[in-house]
């Protein structure tokens, strides 16, 4: 098998709720995907996506893997794309960094891969350790009555952890706190996130004033180092999400003992390969992991979802079903979801094909990509 052609797409991804505000004074109405589609002598194609969280978010550009693809395509065309640990290699070597980028390159390889050997993407990672990957939903930063009304209709369709959004305000975040964590029924998960949103000093100011509160705080800062400094004012739980970037980021933070949960964003961490063995090494070390993205459509959502069902049940704490966060799409179908809980498809390869109906024609193309 050999790559014959590649092609790029873009796709306006409305926010399903209209606006969604998060960190500091961050906001989205609509995101925009990229969407990666790899050609090969054999008729099989693979595909992958990236999507930022607003534009420049963890220094990422949505318009980064258009610029990626200029680069990779001359190398890329002609190589056996089942060959995934060889094009990490090959890719790593043509651009240095710039992860995200080459995320939706590795995705396609990944998938081109299960199609060749008729399995799912998550046989390939090591197998099913999860059968259906518990959802968290967010509860952006809305007044008090909008959020209660958002948390009750994602209860009744089986959610039992959500995410709340701070980091625009220290004095309002904690009223926010306080007056959400409570609405919460038993069983139920809250995870308190500012996005690095928060000052060292504010941030302190807020876990003091909620310490009576159960919750998980995550990434109330912009640095790691920062982020310890509020660790050691609180007995609170944290989970670190922005500042986990490569496996020796993530052993600096076990040596640490820096974090509570770790989560995996597969962009950023530079695609399915590089994300599997931070993964690995966190459950190693016993550290519980979240299977999510910036944002995305249902490609993104197919490669969460093989990444949640191969992590040990035990240390996956959540994940998301980012597809159902839009109201356009970019692949069908998408990962099945049911009563709070994300399946990955037992279809070869990740069990996406890109909704061509919906991206319409493609920005770039290199190669032959009829």
């Amino acid at each position: 098998m050999k790559i014959t052609g590649i092609a790029i797409y873009k796709k306006a991804l409305p926010y399903v709720g209209g606006t969604y505000y998060w960190g500091a004074g961050n906001v989205i109405d609509i995101a925009h995907a990229s969407v990666v589609v790899i050609h090969t002598d054999t008729g099989l194609f693979g595909t992958g996506e990236f999507t930022p969280c607003g534009e420049n978010y963890m220094i990422a550009h949505s318009e980064g893997v258009e610029a990626a693809a200029r680069l990779l395509a001359p190398v890329l065309i002609g190589q056996d794309p089942r060959q995934v640990a060889a094009m990490e290699q090959l890719m790593d070597k043509t651009i240095q960094g710039h992860g995200y980028a080459k995320a939706p390159f590795d995705a396609a390889f990944w998938d081109l891969l299960g199609k060749a050997s008729g399995q799912p993407v998550w046989m390939l990672m090591g197998g099913k350790l999860t059968d259906g990957a518990p959802m968290y939903r967010v509860a952006p930063q809305k007044a008090t009555d909008e959020t209660k009304a958002e948390l009750q209709a994602h209860r009744q369709a089986g959610y039992r952890q959500f995410q709340i959004k701070v980091g625009a305000n220290w004095a309002e975040d904690i009223e926010r706190i306080r007056a959400v964590v409570p609405l919460l029924e038993p069983g139920e998960k809250a995870l308190v996130d500012a996005n690095q949103g928060w000052r060292v000093d504010d941030a302190i100011r807020v876990v003091r004033a909620t310490r009576d509160l159960d919750y998980i705080l995550e990434q109330p800062c912009h640095s790691y180092e920062e982020c310890q400094q509020v660790r050691a004012k609180t007995d609170l739980p944290m989970k670190l999400d922005e500042c986990i970037t490569d496996l020796k980021m993530a052993m600096r933070i076990v040596h640490d003992k820096g974090t509570d949960a770790a989560c995996l964003k597969i962009s950023n961490l530079g695609g399915l390969s590089k994300a599997r063995r931070v993964r690995d090494f966190f459950v190693a070390n016993r550290i519980p992991v979240v299977s999510e993205d910036s944002w995305g459509g249902e490609i993104t959502t197919a490669a969460v979802s093989h990444f949640a069902a191969s992590t040990p049940e035990e240390f996956l704490l959540n994940s998301t079903d980012l597809h159902n966060y839009n109201t356009a799409s970019t692949g069908k179908p998408g990962p099945a979801t049911k009563q709070g809980k994300l399946y990955a498809s037992d279809a070869p390869g990740l069990g996406v094909t890109p909704c061509y109906d919906s991206l319409g024609d493609p920005v770039a193309t290199y190669g032959d990509v009829s």
